[in-house]
């Protein structure tokens, strides 16, 4: 048949199938494609690479039966002279493709992406890249990322310029891997950002190695002790007894504790690997004593949306003055990690008790390293730092009280 408005008019949907075809006698390729709930779609068929493609052109309402027939002869005649209508638009689609659409793509293909490294990204590309959101990814030059690097180091310093530069590499990078043209090829074939490595544009950062000497915390744990929040008292006493990250120890619950076996799991860590760790005497009491007291499921609550403590930087800033050290929460880290490499803890106990991973070690593969292997090495740790802060008073008032509420 020819396909008019008169012909098409009178094509029924099937009753035995999905979908049925009527192609065009005056046109070979163009024809109509009915469903089994009656849409009418326009089509062009034609062999494109020794396969039959089906190019749907609109539906039938939309267009009309002369408006179609034009569509398709141009498309044919395109198919003719060689080239490839699909492959085209698909060209001319990732062409359209936006810095915004990858960094979406990333956050949804990326799935076991912490909430906090989300925060993190998300607000590097409001205040790193907000004005690039909507720019052609292919017009992101080498040129101007360069340029931007320099301009973030002195707005906002060179690390935060670094780290932002870090971030918009690896939306490059998962670009290269995602999109790509019908014959396979990479949309983007190399990664911009390397132009600052290729340069040697990079701020050098000089890695921060501050922590709490020996004869410096006795001074910082009265600095500690004086506050009335004995939240935030117990949150740091337990960081550097532990040398936990300070969101593993904030986001703490008392199902992470299990007071028969003296040990804690810490589930939501940085490299995704559960770590357990026992817990020694003095840390134990503690916990006790908190437990006594506590109403919620975090062992340090707080006001926050999420419940448990948020580092509250005005009250460290206090610490700070009173007992004249100077400390971030990452050094509290960093002095369980000096104090324990003093007094000669096996690398691999050591590597166990921080979660650090120790994958390009051949013997660390074979080395399994349990709770109660590390209480022994717990312990000596603890005990270094009871005599250093002089606060083996300070635990006995603690199990005192335990004993007298019991």
């Amino acid at each position: 048949m020819k396909l008019t408005k008169t012909t098409i008019d009178k094509i029924k949907p099937p009753t035995d199938k999905q979908q049925a075809f009527y192609r065009d006698d005056n046109l070979k390729g163009f024809a109509v494609r009915i469903t089994k709930t009656g849409i009418k779609s326009f089509i062009v068929e034609k062999r494109i690479k020794r396969k039959v493609t089906r190019i749907t052109l609109g539906r039938y309402g939309e267009l009309t039966a002369e408006q179609a027939r034009k569509q398709a002869q141009t498309i044919l005649g395109s198919i003719a002279a060689g080239n490839d209508p699909i492959a085209d638009k698909q060209a001319s689609k990732l062409q359209a493709i936006t810095l915004n659409d990858v960094f979406a793509a990333y956050l949804s293909t990326r799935k076991n992406l912490k909430p906090k490294t989300i925060y993190d990204y998300e607000r590097i590309m409001r205040n790193s890249f907000n004005d690039w959101g909507q720019k052609l990814l292919l017009s992101i030059t080498k040129d101007k990322i360069a340029k931007r690097h320099t301009q973030l180091g002195e707005r906002h310093g060179n690390a935060y310029a670094n780290l932002s530069m870090r971030v918009l590499r690896a939306l490059f990078n998962f670009a290269i891997g995602k999109y790509e043209d019908s014959a396979g090829r990479a949309l983007i074939t190399e990664n911009p950002v390397k132009r600052l490595s290729h340069t040697r544009a990079w701020y050098r950062i000089e890695r921060r190695q501050t922590y709490i000497k020996p004869h410096e915390l006795s001074s910082w744990h009265k600095g500690v002790t004086s506050i009335s929040n004995t939240t935030l008292r117990d949150y740091l006493l337990l960081t550097i007894f532990t040398g936990l990250r300070r969101q593993e120890a904030a986001q703490l619950k008392w199902s992470n504790i299990d007071f028969k076996a003296k040990s804690m799991t810490i589930s939501n860590t940085k490299n995704n690997k559960t770590h357990n760790l026992p817990l020694s005497d003095y840390l134990f009491d503690l916990l006790k004593k908190r437990k006594k007291d506590s109403t919620s499921d975090y062992i340090f609550s707080g006001n926050g949306k999420n419940g448990y403590i948020i580092e509250p930087r005005r009250q460290i800033t206090k610490i700070i003055k009173s007992s004249g050290v100077s400390f971030t929460m990452h050094d509290l880290r960093r002095t369980f990690i000096t104090i324990a490499e003093s007094l000669d803890i096996s690398v691999y106990a050591l590597k166990t008790l921080l979660n650090h991973t120790m994958s390009n070690d051949v013997t660390a593969g074979y080395v399994r390293i349990d709770v109660e292997r590390l209480r022994k090495p717990m312990q000596k740790i603890t005990d270094f730092l009871l005599k250093a802060t002089k606060i083996s008073n300070i635990d006995n008032v603690i199990k005192l009280d335990i004993a007298q509420e019991n």
